[in-house]
């Protein structure tokens, strides 16, 4: 089964942007994220609506920060991308009216929702700057276990 990785991606590329002096063009982040610029284009869209990006046309021109990464958490970018489904699993619903079906339904159904809600709750926690700072934290290791001499993946 695919797994959505939408939000993942987007904010590998919002983080990427927020390091980046200037707009970033379609081409340069389908480059970095190994995908096609008109995939790009449509979730910068998405968010650009939202207010969490802005575009500029022209020489010079690509996408860019409208948000302070401070108040943004990572479910306002879940939102913002339409919510997709968080879990890969659902009920089964081939036999209605089976009594064995209706229990492990109920009983899955309140699982999920409360696994749901719970993980809602966690990506409102995280603010995209708390996750640029994880960021740096790991480069900063990176770059310091290089000029130790060991290395890294």
């Amino acid at each position: 089964m695919r797994r959505d990785s939408r939000l993942s991606g987007v904010l590998h590329v919002l983080l990427h942007m927020a390091q980046h002096e200037g707009p970033l063009t379609s081409e340069q982040m389908a480059k970095a994220m190994d995908t096609n610029p008109v995939v790009i284009r449509r979730v910068m869209a998405g968010l650009r609506e939202q207010g969490y990006v802005r575009s500029e046309k022209g020489h010079g021109g690509g996408w860019s920060l409208a948000c302070d990464l401070a108040k943004v958490t990572l479910r306002d970018i879940y939102t913002a991308l339409g919510s997709p489904s968080l879990l890969a699993i659902g009920n089964r619903t081939e036999t209605p009216g089976c009594a064995v079906e209706e229990a492990v339904n109920a009983a899955l159904g309140k699982s999920f929702e409360a696994a749901e809600s719970l993980l809602l709750s966690r990506l409102g926690e995280v603010t995209l700057a708390a996750l640029g700072e994880d960021v740096q934290t790991r480069v900063a290791a990176r770059s310091h276990a290089c000029r130790g001499g060991r290395k890294h993946g």
